[in-house]
């Protein structure tokens, strides 16, 4: 492990926090923030699992096929991660960059289902480095 301890928990905790402003932005009533945050929430995460091997990018797309390399293809998560994630991603361009689209409270709902799924995998794995 590279990452110190210290630092594995820090990326971790930036993970939930955006995963409660990603629910806190969709109970009042801002989808497309919800779904920005949400992305980011599972990109932390994905960041402090890399990190317990010692991997680090400097892009979302190479921070992303790293992890699917890494923890999907390897089977540590199940397959339909790369796709959750891949949503998540999709989205977060919707909400941040697209004028002409919106996203609608339950596809964002499902986003917020996929990020805490996410988030709750990488923290089992950052918790499992740290605990040898």
């Amino acid at each position: 492990m590279t990452a110190s301890v210290k630092s594995l928990r820090a990326i971790i905790a930036k993970a939930e926090e955006k995963l409660a402003a990603a629910q806190r932005d969709m109970d009042a009533g801002f989808p497309g923030e919800a779904a920005s945050h949400a992305y980011y929430a599972a990109f932390h995460a994905a960041t402090a699992a890399l990190a317990t091997r010692g991997l680090s990018f400097s892009s979302h797309r190479e921070t992303i096929g790293a992890f699917n390399r890494e923890f999907v293809k390897q089977g540590c998560l199940p397959p339909d991660t790369t796709q959750q994630i891949r949503m998540l991603f999709q989205h977060r361009q919707i909400a941040d960059y697209d004028w002409e689209k919106t996203l609608a409270a339950p596809t964002v709902a499902d986003d917020l289902t996929a990020a805490h799924t996410i988030v709750e995998a990488c923290r089992r794995i950052v918790e499992a480095t740290i605990a040898q």
